[in-house]
């Protein structure tokens, strides 16, 4: 059996809220593949989008005003704390969007949402969900640890972002979109530290990671179904591959 590692990046899942078209046009899509597929299984691994960083945003305008108020903790321990915080924020709102996705695939996905990805045992439908796990790297980093428990070679990464750039193209109009990459260089980009919210391609902790396993990861727009399922079948798609 073959296993594909999607990592659905919350901001197509449920940029402000959930988006009722995708789901209804992703998942028509991966239920179509299936069943075309019958030797092959899927994980998807959901990100947090808007509902996680519109939660986070608030926590941290409240704490900054609780702080000025007390002065009882030093800057170290008041980002230790604001960090620590803001990653079990995102990751609740992971586990909303995960269950949200288990609800839709219904039968095809028979266990339960995965929220530990070093303590599932078996996959026992066509379709494994799983969310975040713990403070300190993104649900990136779970994909990755879910294909490594289950020997996939690759990870799709899915957001909002067609391909890796070399700069934010939003701020830098001569940033150049990049097809393929390889990890070192990828790694000069995104740095070694994670930061909760962060809004770059690939996680660094699940970057490492996957580097040290040699997994090969796919960064494609989530919200071109066409794209997706060319990148399921193995055709030509639109992207930036990093090995």
């Amino acid at each position: 059996m073959t296993t594909k590692v999607l990592s659905v990046g919350g901001s197509i899942i449920a940029p402000d809220k959930p988006d009722e078209n995708f789901l209804f046009e992703f998942s028509s899509m991966i239920c179509s593949w299936l069943s075309e597929n019958k030797d092959a299984r899927l994980i998807l691994v959901a990100g947090g989008g808007g509902p996680a960083r519109n939660y986070q945003n608030s926590y941290k305008a409240v704490s900054e005003k609780f702080d000025e108020n007390q002065k009882k903790l030093s800057a170290f321990e008041d980002s230790e704390k604001l960090n620590y915080a803001c990653d079990w924020i995102g990751i609740m709102a992971t586990r909303l969007n995960a269950q949200l996705l288990k609800t839709v695939f219904g039968p095809l996905c028979s266990q339960d949402v995965v929220t530990d990805p070093t303590k599932v045992s078996d996959f026992t439908g066509r379709i494994l969900i799983a969310s975040g796990w713990k403070p300190g790297f993104s649900t990136d980093n779970d994909a990755v640890l879910l294909a490594e428990r289950f020997e996939a070679d690759t990870v799709v990464n899915l957001s909002n972002i067609e391909k890796v750039y070399t700069d934010d193209p939003r701020k830098n109009p001569d940033a150049k979109p990049i097809d393929n990459i390889s990890w070192s260089d990828f790694r000069k980009m995104v740095g070694d530290e994670w930061v909760p919210g962060k809004n770059c391609p690939f996680d660094p902790i699940a970057s490492k990671k996957a580097q040290e396993l040699g997994l090969k990861v796919i960064c494609a727009g989530g919200k071109n179904i066409g794209n997706i399922k060319a990148v399921l079948d193995g055709k030509n798609y639109i992207g930036t591959t990093i090995s």
